[in-house]
Formats: structure tokens, sequence, C-alpha cells
């Protein structure tokens, strides 16, 4: 077998067999195929495209390229969730101890986030104490015990995927929906799940920018799990506008906290609501997602929820006192009002710069290297439809250093006003099970 008869047969327009897609993975992987004839392949797929069985095969084969998880000794369905990123998502910090708390076993690999924020183990070190570095004993022992454990990222998980990614990143060939699309999924099935639960964001903060490109994207993931024996399903959400009202890593915790008290964003908890549901009924611990939707609303008006979050928190070394008293989450020096300059209503807030907006305090890592500011971020006080009157406050600013005018200046641009009100976009575009 040789790699340029393979290429030449995919830039025909030809099916790669499996065992072909293999031997490229193994290949590069090891270092005998270079990096040259992988990036001719990939600008081939990126115009010719794969079938399912390809995208199937080409995904199990980076999942083959490193470790597994076998999370096998934890009891019943693990069902993982994962979205494709956006700005205030703070959904796994509330849906972890919310679809726990009815029963589904969340065995959550996490990692560290580059752009608007931290990820979510950065979020959760806000929490004074809090730690993921535990052994994979610990955390089968923890997920049985609690329900729920958190665990930093395997550094030998598909590392074909690491190599591919950043081949891609450098070739052109990153907006390719065979190559995003298993990328993402070797990734959760690398890490044990049983079914997995996709939101898909779409909108000016999302990587797919249109519906359609997010479609395509949620359907292939799904086609993918489910001929690999992997139950998947995806939601489509919104994020045209960022998620809930707070951006930024101590504000997000402060923000899940109020959602599992059932005092959260609106949007926020209905998206949480929807993707736990199908998490649940994943599970098999519910009939239909109506009678999932119900225990988990339950669980939020009963407290366990709170609860779970407060148990999963102690049990990793945090101080879950934060839970009652949210004042003990890292507190910013200076919090400062972004005053509206006009009366009008919210027609517009741009995710992915308000997201920057956010950066800029610190609240992310513009580089692997850089140092997240935990106490800062940024609050929204207006979503899109609100009403707002002059001098009003649209955004709390969260910062550690006195001059925020470029902030601001970021954020006037980035929220529109009009005098005519419009409906705000959907939360819930649709949502793919087949």
């Amino acid at each position: 077998m040789r790699m340029v008869d393979l290429i030449e047969k995919k830039r025909n327009g030809q099916e790669l067999s499996t065992d072909e897609i293999h031997f490229i993975i193994q290949g590069y992987t090891d270092g005998t195929i270079p990096d040259y004839q992988v990036s001719a392949l990939t600008m081939a797929i990126y115009f010719q495209g794969m079938n399912d069985r390809e995208r199937a095969d080409l995904t199990m084969a980076m999942v083959e390229s490193g470790d597994q998880i076998d999370l096998s000794e934890i009891e019943g369905i693990k069902v993982d969730k994962h979205s494709t990123g956006g700005v205030g998502d703070t959904t796994t910090l509330v849906l972890g101890p919310l679809v726990a708390a009815v029963g589904v076993p969340v065995a959550k690999m996490s990692g560290r986030g580059l752009g608007h924020t931290g990820g979510t183990i950065d979020k959760l070190e806000s929490v004074s104490g809090f730690h993921v570095e535990i052994d994979k004993n610990e955390f089968i022992k923890l997920v049985n015990d609690n329900g729920i454990a958190v665990i930093g990222q395997s550094g030998n998980l598909t590392p074909a995927d690491k190599k591919l990614y950043a081949l891609r990143d450098v070739t052109a060939t990153v907006d390719s929906i065979p190559l995003i699309a298993s990328s993402i999924m070797s990734k959760k099935i690398a890490a044990g799940a049983d079914a997995i639960c996709l939101d898909v964001k779409t909108g000016a903060g999302a990587f797919m920018k249109s519906l359609d490109d997010a479609r395509e994207l949620a359907s292939a993931m799904v086609r993918i799990g489910n001929n690999i024996q992997r139950k998947t399903m995806a939601v489509i959400s919104d994020m045209s506008q960022p998620l809930g009202y707070a951006i930024g890593n101590a504000l997000e915790v402060k923000e899940a906290i109020d959602t599992l008290k059932g005092e959260g964003p609106e949007d926020l908890t209905e998206l949480c609501l929807t993707l736990g549901s199908h998490m649940v009924y994943l599970a098999k611990k519910a009939d239909s997602l109506a009678q999932a939707r119900e225990l988990l609303k339950n669980a939020i008006k009963n407290g366990s929820a709170l609860e779970k979050f407060k148990t999963f928190l102690s049990a990793q070394g945090g101080d879950a006192s934060v839970v009652d008293n949210p004042a003990k989450l890292p507190q910013a020096n200076y919090i400062m009002e972004l005053a509206a300059k006009e009366s009008g209503y919210v027609t517009e807030i741009i995710a992915d710069e308000v997201g920057t907006a956010a950066m800029l305090l610190g609240a992310g890592r513009a580089t692997k290297e850089s140092q997240i500011d935990l106490a800062v971020g940024l609050v929204l006080n207006k979503k899109i439809g609100d009403k707002v009157n002059k001098g009003e406050s649209l955004v709390t600013i969260h910062s550690n250093f006195a001059d925020v005018q470029e902030v601001k200046e970021k954020l006037y641009k980035s929220i529109q006003l009009s005098n005519e009100k419009i409906t705000p976009p959907p939360l819930i575009h649709e949502e793919i099970t087949k």
C-alpha cells in the first residue's frame, strides 16, 4: 500500500477502504507517513468529502491511535455531552450535577480552554481547593459513589487527531465536515462514552455561523456515532448572542449555582433542560423526553441537584460552602457599568466580540501560556429584544485593572440598539436523533 496511490484515489473522488484508512492513520501517528502527504490527503478530503462508512472508519482509526478509557466499572449507561463551544456556555457546570441527581452517571473528561474564557476545568478551579488531578481508580470510585466526577484529559488520547488537527490548522482544511465530525467524535468515544449528546452551536459566536452548516455537522456526527454503535443525538442551539448573562470563570460558576437553584437565566435553564432530557433518555432513566424533563425540573425544585453539586465539589477537594455563599468565589477589584448612550431596544449582541472583550480583561487565554484571571469577566444586563433607557447599564464589567476603555469600546461596537423592537432568535433550532 502506497500513500501516493491513496491520495490519488481520494483526489479522484473514490472511496478509501477500512484498511486504507487505518494504514494512513497508523502511519501518520508513528511518523512513517510525512506531513506533506497527509496535507495533500486532507485537501482531497476537503474537496471530495467522505461517505458515512469512511467517516466512521476514520473516527475509529483515530480512537485506536492512542489510549482508550474503559468506564465499564461504572454502573449504568455513561452519557457524554459535547458542545461545539460558544460565549457564556455554562451548560456543563449545570448539567453534570443536574443529570447525576436523577441517577445518570457523569464521568466527564474536560480540558482547559483557549479563547474567550477558560474551559470547564478552569471554571471549576474558581472554587478554592477543587482539583482534577485524580487517578483513574479514584475517578471511577467517585462516579460510583457520588454519580459524578471530572478528570483532566489524558495525554495520549487520540494522538492522531492532535497531529491531524494541527496540520489542518495550517493547511486551510479546518472547516471540512468529515474531518471536524470525526475529530470531535473520536475524542468522545476514546473517553469511554456509551452514548453521546451533542450541543452544536450556530450563529455569530459559533464556529458554524449558518444553520445549514450546523445542521450538516450535527447530522454527520450523529451518523458517525450511530454507525459505531454509540447512541448519539444532537441539539442545534443558538449562539448569535451569549448564552445566559455571565461570561467569565467565577461569574459563570455563580450563574450555574443560580440555575441549579431555579433562579438562573431563562435561556441557560431551557438549554440545560433540553440537553439533560436527552441525556436522561439516552441513559434509559426515563421512558420519554417529557418524563425526563419532569425528573430534571423536580431535581431543581427539591434541591437535590444543588446538593449534588456540593457533593461533587467537596469530593474533589473544593470548598462546597461557595454554593451557599458565592461571595467566597474570586472577586474582581473593580466593578463598572457600561451605560447605554441612548434609549431603544437591543437588536444585536455579537457574541464572539463580547467574548473577546472578556478575554481582554483576562478571562480567557490568547495562547496556551496565558494566565487566566478567574475573577474577571462580564455580566450582561440586557439581551436581544430588551428595552433600554439612556444611562441604564448594558453590561457590568468585572476587572482587576481600572482602565477598561478598550473593553468598553469593543462592547459598544458589539451591542446594537434600535427604535424598533425585534423578536430574539429561537434558542433551540433543531433536535437531530437520526
